[in-house]
């Protein structure tokens, strides 16, 4: 690893509860809105067990991760662990596939927050608006990321409760609404291809789609260079968070799958608007349409940090342009690559619409997980926390979540993994000629 200078260091700011809040910002995002239907058409009532999988495999990841952030409490998560524990390219891959898929993901995060909270006219002005005031934020420093995050990350939890609520009542007899709303509410979610409800295919590719919706928990470990005490701090902020998490997705999912059934919940275009329509309670769809916009804001906002402590540590490493290494002398924020992030995100909002086109970011996010689990399934027995077989276990659950994956999924993951080894060869080259010609 390339040392950085003592300048171009974070600062430790922050505590266990700002990593908390930071992993359910990250977490608790728009996909616990948004996933039930497509997760419903690929596993119909083996929804329940697909997230079942997801949250086993989700909980192996959270333990390496955790595990690993112990013995590497720095920048860049995954593409540190890889780096050290496999070697240079099982962590270029992992920060690269972060990166690129994630930057992909912010920008539909923008795009679909405005499409919650704003008229179709308007969501594109507003995703800009959403982007360059959230970078704004990260760049007061990480403590107003973690008590934005908290803020917005508490109303969303309150409004999920209310949406279990609903479902409960809908269960128990609520009104035929759910028909209507299943045909009539705006539809976000992605095209999606499901596999064959029922089958231990469907379930499995529905079990991918949850455990993306909330594999958030790495940022904790993304920003470790930032956290106090982070031997204890970010093990133990990982476990709150993903308990919380699991816990809420547990009980919305029964909630939805209870109050719709398989076949309308599969049908809805917006499932928790349907599951309290299902209750009679018209005046909570507004209601919970702002929450999801909200959600998407939390987990964008804690992303975008994400993204720049990733390009900052692959920058120290000159895996990626040295000037994104830089960290503003009063803030302590890595200056440069936040605003770098912003602009890639900016770009996409402008340019293209990627809501429909990022389901490589599923893959991107499934093989980072993989490299985290093999690199500590190589840590000895003086660093363990879990045991190897979890580990183990964590590693081949995302192997076969993967491969689950629709195929253009996999197809354009594969295309953006490429690219970027084919990019680093050509710069190593070049790098090489300078070094003779000199």
């Amino acid at each position: 690893m390339t040392a950085a200078e003592p300048h171009d260091r974070l600062v430790r700011r922050l505590g266990l509860g700002d990593a908390v809040a930071i992993g359910l910002a990250a977490m608790i995002g728009a996909g616990v809105f948004a996933v039930w239907a497509p997760a419903a058409q690929a596993a119909g009532a083996g929804l329940v067990v697909g997230l079942a999988i997801a949250a086993f495999v989700a909980l192996a990841n959270a333990a390496s991760t955790a595990q690993l952030a112990v013995r590497y409490p720095e920048s860049g998560g995954a593409y540190r662990y890889g780096r050290e524990r496999l070697g240079e390219w099982p962590g270029f891959l992992a920060g690269w596939g972060f990166v690129v898929g994630k930057t992909a993901s912010c920008a539909a995060m923008a795009l679909t927050a405005a499409a919650y909270l704003v008229p179709g006219v308007w969501q594109r002005p507003v995703a800009v608006a959403v982007v360059v005031v959230l970078v704004g934020v990260n760049l007061l420093g990480v403590t107003r990321t973690a008590r934005v995050g908290a803020v917005l990350v508490a109303a969303v939890i309150a409004v999920l409760a209310l949406v279990v609520v609903a479902g409960i009542a809908a269960a128990s007899g609520g009104s035929s609404s759910a028909e209507l709303g299943a045909m009539d509410g705006q539809s976000i979610v992605p095209p999606f291809s499901p596999g064959m409800p029922g089958t231990a295919y469907g379930i499995l590719q529905s079990a991918a789609l949850i455990f993306f919706a909330f594999a958030g928990y790495a940022r904790i470990a993304t920003l470790g260079e930032e956290v106090r005490e982070p031997s204890r701090t970010i093990p133990r902020a990982i476990g709150i968070a993903f308990g919380v998490v699991i816990t809420v997705y547990l009980a919305v999912g029964a909630a939805a799958l209870a109050a719709l059934g398989p076949r309308l919940l599969a049908a809805s275009g917006a499932p928790l608007v349907d599951v309290v329509a299902a209750a009679g309670w018209s005046w909570a769809e507004p209601v919970v349409r702002i929450a999801a916009g909200v959600a998407a804001l939390g987990s964008l906002l804690v992303l975008i940090a994400g993204i720049a402590r990733t390009e900052l540590a692959m920058a120290r490493d000159r895996e990626l342009p040295a000037r994104l290494a830089a960290v503003h002398p009063r803030t302590s924020t890595p200056l440069v690559a936040e605003l770098v992030t912003g602009a890639a995100i900016l770009v996409l909002v402008l340019a293209v619409d990627l809501r429909e086109a990022i389901g490589f970011s599923s893959f991107g996010v499934l093989v980072y997980y993989l490299i985290a689990n093999v690199s500590a399934i190589t840590q000895p027995a003086a660093e363990r926390r879990v045991p190897r077989t979890l580990s183990a276990a964590g590693a081949i659950g995302c192997a076969v979540l993967v491969v689950t994956l629709p195929p253009v999924s996999i197809g354009i993951g594969l295309a953006v993994f490429v690219v970027g080894a084919l990019g680093r060869l050509v710069v190593a080259s070049v790098r090489r000629r300078r070094r003779d010609a000199g």
